[in-house]
């Protein structure tokens, strides 16, 4: 779209490509605008909460569940009834916009997709605006893709659709609104629900969501006054948006409750995002000098801090009446090695068995070549149920200081520090080049994983407990030296990606004395 057609106040920075403009349209966008204009002063109060808690944090302030929010706790109200397309979730395949994950994931056999324009995706402009065209064809059925000598094309029957625009803390660079960028979140939801959710109705679906990284019931808040006014302004009946949580900051566990109910008229229930939920246990204790985890491979969900959450999110959402999902088991299949596959597929299975057998309703994968094994783990427990909404969990009991467990310390290993250099330096390599979900030693990586592997590196740096099994303090000088062999080992993997520049990038935020928020912040900047 020229400049000239825009709407009053609306600037797009990056270069103009016409196979862009219909998704763009100054319909579209103005209604962006709109949303930018009524919510952009609340998300900006919000973030400032955010970086004020830290520094309590940091003071050595702990999380705790809040007296002011004791009614809701333990009120007895239930989130609304959720529409027929969300009621059986029992597994559900995630991964970028693109076009060849798109069509191979809705035909995966899973019963709901989550087109992912967050952490599996490098959110340059390309991306962002060429996924909302993928998932409009999607809808309408009329995406296809010709790939070496391949035809992918939809089956006839496919996943249920949900799509998890960016979180609170990101912004769109490349769109202003009065002079400010807009929040890619709002850019994200908007430009999707403005193109499609009409579409979706009169397909028996809707307008369903993820939504990412919050940090209270107050951005939860947030995201229901962004529905309701994004519903009025669209016509569209109240409570027709659905929209999931990730639980995936130590913080928000203390307001599940509180959570559902802020968003009780759009509620699809929470899900369990382990790996972020990890990251932010790191980030938001990072200078209590007596938290420490061992190497990431030892933090599995049945340490005590994760067990504790699992099942308080379980037993949160089926006394709401909401679903309860699992979050997302790494390993991939493996090619050529019969032995490594089969105990991949059995990890597999007993995460999904775990989960299944706690009561949860569903679960995560990565890639469409586990949604079976994840499927027959799931309906070995529910059958032809839809969900276990009817398991109370009445039995578990969770304080404050059994998610604040944080075992094991140990063992923290010279092969875990590498693996968390060579993780990191090979993610952000490829994530520069446009590739947000990485396979990498046999594990799917993305920008959660990306986030354990440098804040763990960087808080072993500073904890007096950052020693390795062999009595050596793991601090800034080893790290420069083992960072030039491990970037010789990912390059020499032969993947693609600008790795020596993720070295460099990598190195500055794991032995930098302050701590980055979010490694996609400064990342992003570098984005074209």
């Amino acid at each position: 779209m020229q400049a000239s057609q825009l709407p009053a106040g609306v600037t797009i920075t990056a270069p103009h490509n016409p196979a862009f403009d219909a998704i763009l349209s100054a319909d579209a966008l103005a209604f962006v605008a709109s949303l930018h204009r009524a919510f952009e002063p609340r998300r900006r109060e919000l973030l400032a909460a955010r970086a004020a808690r830290v520094q309590r944090l940091d003071a050595g302030e702990k999380p705790d569940f809040l007296a002011s929010t004791r009614a809701v706790r333990e009120g007895d109200w239930r989130i609304a009834p959720l529409p027929k397309a969300l009621e059986r979730r029992r597994v559900e395949i995630t991964g970028p916009v693109d076009r060849k994950m798109i069509i191979n994931a809705f035909n995966s056999g899973a019963d709901s997709f989550m087109a992912d324009f967050e952490d599996a995706n490098t959110p340059n402009w390309d991306n962002q605006v060429q996924g909302q065209i993928n998932l409009f064809e999607a809808i309408r059925r009329t995406i296809r893709l010709e790939q070496n000598g391949k035809s992918y094309a939809l089956a006839d029957q496919v996943a249920v659709l949900q799509v998890r625009p960016r979180g609170w803390h990101l912004d769109e660079k490349h769109l202003q609104v009065d002079g400010q960028r807009v929040a890619g979140g709002l850019f994200d939801f908007g430009l999707f629900l403005f193109h499609n959710a009409r579409e979706q109705l009169a397909r028996g679906a809707g307008p369903y969501f993820y939504l990412p990284k919050l940090e209270s019931h107050l951005e939860a808040r947030l995201w229901n006054d962004v529905f309701v006014f994004a519903q009025d302004a669209l016509g569209l009946p109240r409570g027709t948006i659905k929209a999931t949580v990730l639980i995936e900051t130590i913080v928000a566990a203390f307001e599940m409750d509180e959570i559902l109910h802020e968003l009780r008229e759009h509620s699809a229930g929470l899900n369990a995002g382990r790996w972020d939920y990890i990251f932010s246990a790191i980030k938001k204790f990072k200078v209590d000098r007596d938290f420490c985890l061992a190497d990431r491979s030892q933090i599995t969900m049945t340490v005590p801090f994760m067990r504790a959450y699992a099942l308080l999110l379980l037993k949160t959402c089926h006394r709401r009446g909401a679903p309860a999902i699992g979050g997302m088991s790494a390993l991939i299949p493996i090619k050529n090695d019969e032995a490594k596959n089969a105990k991949a597929m059995e990890g597999i299975r007993a995460d999904k068995r775990r989960d299944a057998t706690d009561g949860y309703d569903g679960g995560w994968v990565a890639h469409p070549g586990l949604v079976g094994p994840a499927m027959e783990e799931f309906v070995a427990v529910l059958g032809e149920r839809d969900n276990q909404f009817d398991k109370q969990r009445d039995d578990v009991q969770v304080a404050a200081s059994d998610l604040l467990d944080f075992r094991p310390s140990a063992p923290i290993t010279e092969a875990g520090l590498r693996n968390n250099i060579n993780v990191g330096i090979h993610y952000l390599g490829a994530w520069l080049s446009g590739s947000g979900a990485v396979p990498i030693h046999n594990l799917m990586e993305d920008a959660a994983t990306a986030e354990i592997s440098r804040s763990q590196v960087w808080q072993w740096i500073h904890s007096p407990k950052g020693v390795l099994d062999d009595g050596r303090k793991v601090d800034a000088a080893m790290v420069r030296a083992l960072i030039p062999e491990e970037l010789a080992r990912v390059k020499a993997t032969g993947a693609e990606g600008q790795f020596d520049k993720a070295a460099q990038i990598f190195e500055t935020m794991a032995t930098g004395q302050t701590f980055t928020e979010f490694l996609t912040l400064p990342l992003y900047e570098e984005l074209g």
